[in-house]
């Protein structure tokens, strides 16, 4: 039998692949973000790809930037092709400074200036605490909120503090009610989530605004995979989740574009969940994740 349609608004459509979108309708202007940078982290793929999609469908410039720069340059021929505008791939670790300075150097040389810094580099996986290394635990931290305040650093000193600018922070609701299996990730993202507010306040004088977007399950990307999602879908298709959905990477985009843009001009410090109020009901199933993780671990066997 087939399932009854869902009630209210439709999402907005996407691709589970690393590939474009074959149509898009503008929800904004399309020249919200006119002749502005982008300077995304981890913009190669999953949502940052989307994100540097999505805004420069908006008329922005976007510099991608992570270790692979392979798929860098696959991303930015892609992204240039179907928006018209500039993207410029650029490796880069967020967790060494040095490679981060290079990289906003070479922006500034190339493109003049930055308007939007994206912080979306990330690491995450299933595992209990008591089966986490050191080591693990210590690597999500430096990607995840070294990671965040490295670039954010560099980019204020080197353009922000004299010109104003706008962050936003991809985080997790992962710290909101101490998720099973999540402590690394969990932990990284709470310190970010601080960071939004600390620099928000510090940084306001200059003209930065700083914000976070947290999302739930979102489709089509790695961490949707490794972190149980599709199985969600099987079994249930997500009953906990008020929207009974995942969400998926064109309304991160979105989200994140009404952060950096005007549409948002006295909105700092802020938390946008973007989880169709996933955190408010969703079970924490520590038996479930187990078993996954598990299941996960014999699969990379």
């Amino acid at each position: 039998m087939a399932k009854p349609q869902r009630k209210g608004e439709l999402p907005p459509g996407d691709v589970g692949t690393d590939d474009c979108l074959t149509s898009y309708t503008h929800v904004y202007s399309p020249d919200l973000l006119k002749d502005q940078v982008a300077f995304i982290t981890g913009g190669g793929s999953g949502i940052g790809l989307r994100i540097a999609e999505i805004f420069m469908r908006h008329g922005c410039d976007t510099v991608i930037a992570s270790r692979n720069l392979d798929r860098l340059k696959e991303a930015a021929k892609k992204l240039s092709a179907v928006s018209g505008r500039r993207c410029l791939p650029l490796r880069m670790d967020v967790r060494q400074p040095e490679s981060i300075i290079a990289a906003v150097d070479e922006t500034l040389r190339e493109l003049g200036r930055i308007d939007i810094l994206i912080n979306n580099a990330a690491g995450n996986f299933l595992c209990p605490a008591v089966s986490l290394s050191f080591n693990a635990f210590k690597t999500v931290m430096e990607i995840d909120t070294m990671g965040t305040f490295n670039t954010s650093k560099v980019v204020y000193e080197k353009w922000f503090q004299n010109h104003g600018g706008n962050i936003v922070n991809i985080s997790a609701t992962l710290g909101y009610r101490g998720q099973a299996l999540q402590v690394h990730a969990g932990s990284a993202k709470a310190a970010n989530d601080a960071m939004t507010k600390h620099l928000a306040v510090e940084w306001g004088p200059s003209g930065v605004r700083v914000n976070t977007v947290a999302p739930g399950p979102i489709s089509g990307t790695e961490g949707y995979r490794r972190l149980g999602g599709p199985q969600g879908e099987v079994v249930g298709d997500f009953p906990s989740i008020p929207l009974q959905r995942a969400g998926n990477k064109t309304e991160l985009a979105h989200c994140a574009l009404f952060l950096a843009s005007r549409a948002s001009t006295y909105v700092t410090g802020a938390s946008l969940v973007a989880d169709g109020g996933w955190w408010l009901t969703s079970a924490n199933d520590l038996s479930m994740l187990s078993g996954y993780w598990s299941s996960e671990k014999k699969r990379d066997k």
